[in-house]
C-alpha cells in the first residue's frame, strides 16, 4: 500500500498569522506608551506631595490666609497627576483631598458642642468630600494622557493642554459644589483669593472663572518648564509667552465698573447672645441681646437696622409679644429692621429674614440652601437607621425657600444671603437680578466658636463684594462681623465673642458686572467643553492604538 505523503502547508500559511498578531499587539502597546507621559513622580513620592499640596491649599484660606499658597497647592497637585493611570490618580486625589478637607472643615466638629459624638459630623463631611474629589481626579490625568504630543513646545502642549487641565479641575470643583444634596462649595479655589491682587478677575469672570485662570496659569508654567527642559525649542522666549501674558493679565485687570447710586446708613448689631444649637438659654435671650447691642441707635439716625441670623429666637409672625417688641424697637430706631428667625408656614419651618416696619413684616426671604445634616436631615429614614442616636439629636427641619433674595427698604434694594447661602452663586445672581444695590449677609457662627469657620465665611463675603461690585455688610451673632466696599476694601468690623454695633454709610451701586452676567455660562462651558473634549480625545486615542 502506498502511504500518502504528509500534507504541506500552503505558502505563507500556518506560521505567519501568529507572529503578525504578536506584532500588532506590540505595536498597540508601543502606541499606548507613547500616549502616556512617564510619571514625573513615582507613586510613593506623589502621594506625600499631593498631601502637602492639600495642606497648602487649606493654608491659602483663613485663618492663615496666605493666598499665594493656592498657586503652590495647584502646581504640586498637577505634578502628581502627570503620567498617572486612573487608579493612581484616584490615590493622589484622595491624598490631596484628605489633607485639604480634614483641616479645612475641622470646625464642623464643634457643631454638637461637647457631645461625645461631636467628631462624627467632621469626619463624615471631610470623608465624603475626599472620596468625591478622589473619584473625579482621573479627569485631570486623562487630560495629560490624551492630548497628542506633537512637539513638546507647540501650541498643544503650551496652550491647549493647560486649558483642558484647568477645565478638568474646575469640572471636579463644580460637581462637588452641586451634588449631593445641593453640594458643598465651601472649598472653591477662587474663594481663597479675596485678599489677593487678582481678586478683581472675579468681577469679570465670576469666582469659578477666577479659579479656572489660576489652574490655567499653574498648568501653563508646568508645561513651559517641561518644554524648556527638553531643549526642543530654540526660541525659548516664545514658549514663555502664554504663561507670562496670563500672569500679567491677572495682575493688571481692573475691577469691573458699576454705577454710584448714593449711600445707605446702616446700623448692624452683633448681640453675642447664646445662639449656638447646644447653648443653654431662656426664651427671649437672643432678642434681648440684640436689643441691648442696638440701644445706641435710639440716639442715632440710620436708614436700616440689621440683625444677624437667629437674632430673634421666636417666630415674630406667630408670637404677639415678639411682634410688639419689634414694633417698639422700630419706632425707637426710626428705621426698618432686617431680622432673622425660624418661622412656620403650616407644617413647614423656614430660616427666614423679615423686613420689619412700624406696620409689621413688610417683606421676607427664606434661606435657599439649608445646611444638610445641620439644618435638616436629608433621607432621614436612611441615616436614622444607620446612626439614630446622632440623627435624633437634630430636631429641626428647615425647608428651602423659594422667594426672592432681595427686599426694598424704601431707601434702597438690598440683596440677602443667609449664612451658608453666601457660597451659592444662584442666590447672589438672583439678588442682583432683582435690583440689589448692596448686600446684607446675616449669619450665625455661634456653633463654631473658636474656629476658622467665621473667618472663612467673612472672606467669602468679601469675594462676593468684589464679584458683584456691591458693598457687603456681613453680620454674625457672635462675630466676626465686617463691612466691605464694592471693591472689597475692608471697612469697619467687630471682633468675635463680643457684643457691638457698626454704624456706617454703605455705598449703593447699580449695574451688573460681567462676572455675574457671564459666570453661569462660563461654568457650563467649562464643564461641558471639558467633558466633550475628553470624550473626543479618548475616542481618537483608542483609534490610534487599535
Amino acid at each position: 500500500m502506498t502511504q500518502a505523503a504528509p500534507s504541506q502547508p500552503a505558502p505563507g500559511a500556518g506560521t505567519h498569522p501568529e507572529p503578525r498578531a504578536t506584532a500588532r499587539t506590540e505595536s498597540a502597546g508601543r502606541a499606548r506608551t507613547r500616549l502616556l507621559d512617564p510619571p514625573l513622580l513615582p507613586l510613593w513620592a506623589a502621594v506625600p506631595v499631593a498631601a502637602l499640596a492639600g495642606l497648602a491649599l487649606d493654608g491659602a484660606f483663613p485663618s492663615l490666609g496666605w493666598w499665594p499658597l493656592a498657586f503652590v497647592a495647584v502646581t504640586l497637585s498637577l505634578l502628581t497627576f502627570i503620567g498617572r493611570r486612573a487608579w493612581g490618580a484616584v490615590l493622589v486625589g484622595a491624598a490631596f483631598g484628605a489633607a485639604f478637607w480634614f483641616p479645612h472643615v475641622s470646625w464642623s466638629s464643634r457643631f454638637l458642642g461637647d457631645d461625645p459624638l461631636g467628631w462624627v459630623p467632621w469626619v463624615a463631611l471631610a470623608t465624603v468630600q475626599t472620596l468625591f474629589m478622589a473619584a473625579l481626579s482621573p479627569l485631570i490625568t486623562l487630560a495629560y494622557r490624551w492630548v497628542p504630543r506633537r512637539g513638546s513646545a507647540g501650541a498643544l502642549r503650551l496652550v491647549a493642554l493647560p486649558l483642558l487641565v484647568a477645565g478638568a479641575w474646575m469640572t471636579r470643583e463644580l460637581a462637588m459644589g452641586s451634588w449631593p444634596y445641593g453640594g458643598f462649595p465651601w472649598g472653591r479655589l477662587g474663594m481663597s483669593q479675596s485678599a489677593s491682587p487678582i481678586a478683581p478677575v472675579a468681577s469679570w469672570l465670576g469666582v469659578s472663572g477666577l479659579g479656572f485662570c489660576m489652574v490655567l496659569l499653574c498648568a501653563a508654567v508646568i508645561e513651559l518648564v517641561r518644554a524648556l527642559r527638553t531643549g526642543s525649542t530654540t526660541r525659548r522666549w516664545t514658549a514663555a509667552v502664554p504663561a507670562a501674558a496670563l500672569a500679567v493679565l491677572l495682575l493688571v485687570v481692573p475691577q469691573f465698573p458699576t454705577s454710584d447710586a448714593g449711600t445707605l446708613r446702616v446700623g448692624a448689631a452683633q448681640g453675642d447672645g447664646p445662639a449656638a444649637y447646644s447653648d443653654a438659654r431662656e426664651p427671649g435671650d437672643m432678642l434681648d441681646s440684640q436689643l441691648a447691642a442696638s440701644a445706641p441707635l435710639e440716639d442715632d439716625q440710620v436708614d436700616l437696622v440689621v440683625w444677624p441670623e437667629g437674632g430673634v429666637d421666636s417666630d415674630p409672625a406667630a408670637t404677639p409679644s415678639t411682634a410688639v417688641a419689634l414694633d417698639s424697637a422700630v419706632r425707637r430706631y426710626g428705621a426698618p429692621l432686617l431680622l432673622n428667625a425660624a418661622s412656620a408656614d403650616g407644617d413647614l419651618i423656614y430660616n427666614r429674614s423679615f423686613l420689619w416696619t412700624e406696620d409689621g413684616a413688610a417683606a421676607s426671604h427664606s434661606k435657599r440652601h439649608p445646611v444638610p445634616f445641620g439644618e435638616y436631615v436629608p433621607d432621614r429614614w436612611l441615616y436614622g437607621a444607620i446612626v439614630p442616636s446622632l440623627v435624633n439629636l437634630l430636631g429641626r427641619e428647615y425647608t428651602p425657600g423659594t422667594d426672592v433674595p432681595a427686599v426694598d427698604t424704601g431707601d434702597a434694594v438690598v440683596g440677602l444671603a443667609i449664612c451658608f447661602d453666601v457660597v451659592f452663586d444662584d442666590v447672589i445672581r438672583e439678588g442682583i437680578g432683582n435690583g440689589a444695590q448692596a448686600f446684607m449677609f446675616q449669619t450665625n457662627n455661634a456653633d463654631f466658636r473658636g474656629t476658622d469657620e467665621n473667618l472663612q465665611q467673612t472672606a467669602f463675603a468679601r469675594m462676593r463684594a468684589i464679584e458683584t461690585g456691591r458693598a457687603v455688610v456681613n453680620l454674625s451673632t457672635t462675630g466676626t462681623s465686617q463691612v466691605f466696599g464694592p471693591d472689597g476694601a475692608a471697612g469697619e468690623s467687630l471682633p468675635a465673642a463680643e457684643p457691638g454695633l457698626i454704624v456706617t454709610d454703605v455705598e449703593l451701586r447699580d449695574g451688573v458686572t460681567a462676572g455675574v452676567a457671564l459666570g453661569p455660562w462660563l461654568q457650563v462651558l467649562m464643564a461641558a467643553g471639558t467633558l466633550v473634549t475628553l470624550v473626543a480625545l479618548g475616542v481618537a486615542a483608542r483609534r490610534r492604538t487599535a
